[in-house]
């Protein structure tokens, strides 16, 4: 039986498939990073996986996969130092696989994209010409999904929703700038609120979320504030993409109907003129990464 490799990486493991032409999975496999966390020690484990996941392919389906897909942390670039010289690029990783696996074709794509395109095909964006996916974890992170697939923009830069600056002055983000989005509605950024409001030595967004739900004022104003200026960020993408849908995954969305009733408030109160789009969570979870770079590499075979 014809299939793929997929690969989902992250800083903690590896999510793993096979994956069928039809997209059907095949078998699946997590694994954490055996070295410690980071993302040069999930990377040194890559290639014996997929050289496992490959031998297990060729002994079940009495072929080979063709071709490999994987989903890379956002960060890494697409040119570098590459593996084993002191750091990551995604030509590097690209060449050590396929090198290792006898020259097959393999694909990389940031993970947030990797998502998104599970989501647009397989998920809560099916059927949507236009939709914006934004996962909310550690960091806001977005992809720009059309009825062609994921926008990658003239620098690879398209869909970068964490970086619009919602609160001028604000926390200083990574990007070295102040009030991005990043580093006021992310998960990390309410939990870090939500520890200076509450005192607690350690926090994290969902209990914020619960507290904030159970009644407590704090966690209320915490939790808020991050929705209004997530909010604000969706709205600004809005007004430019015209999108039918917005698709929020990622840790964030476990919170359900406690961020999204009023984000779906915040954002009606902001709208204009435009039409209100949907705002749906992500249906494919944490798979979705993997899924997604699956898909990937199928598309490269068909292509």
């Amino acid at each position: 039986m014809r299939h793929v490799i997929a690969l989902g990486v992250s800083d903690t493991g590896t999510r793993a498939a096979l994956v069928g032409p039809d997209g059907t999975l095949l078998y699946e496999e997590g694994r954490a990073a055996g070295r410690g966390a980071g993302p040069e020690a999930v990377m040194e484990e890559l290639l014996p996986f997929a050289e496992e996941l490959r031998a297990r392919g060729r002994d079940r389906f009495g072929t080979a996969a063709e071709a490999v897909g994987v989903a890379v942390p956002g960060g890494v670039p697409i040119r570098g130092t590459g593996v084993g010289s002191g750091g990551l690029c995604r030509e590097g990783i690209r060449e050590r696989l396929s090198r290792g696996l006898g020259r097959i074709p393999v694909v990389l794509a940031p993970e947030v994209r990797a998502a998104a395109l599970a989501e647009g095909r397989l998920g809560a964006g099916r059927g949507a010409d236009r939709f914006l996916f934004v996962s909310i974890d550690g960091r806001v992170a977005g992809a720009i999904g059309t009825d062609r697939g994921i926008e990658t923009g003239a620098h690879d830069r398209a869909g970068a929703i964490g970086h619009v600056v919602v609160r001028p002055g604000g926390p200083v983000c990574g990007c070295g700038r102040r009030g991005c989005l990043d580093a006021v509605a992310s998960a990390a950024a309410i939990a870090r609120s939500w520890a200076a409001a509450s005192g607690a030595p350690v926090a994290d967004a969902i209990g914020c979320g619960r507290a904030a739900g159970n009644g407590d004022a704090a966690a209320a104003g915490v939790w808020q504030a991050a929705v209004e200026a997530l909010a604000d960020g969706l709205i600004t993408a809005h007004t430019l993409l015209d999108s039918r849908t917005l698709i929020i995954g990622g840790g964030l969305a476990a919170a359900g109907e406690t961020l999204f009733a009023p984000l779906r408030a915040a954002v009606r109160e902001r709208i204009a003129f435009r039409r209100v789009p949907g705002i749906v969570p992500a249906a494919l979870g944490d798979t979705a990464g993997c899924l997604g770079a699956g898909l990937l590499a199928r598309d490269l075979l068909a292509g």
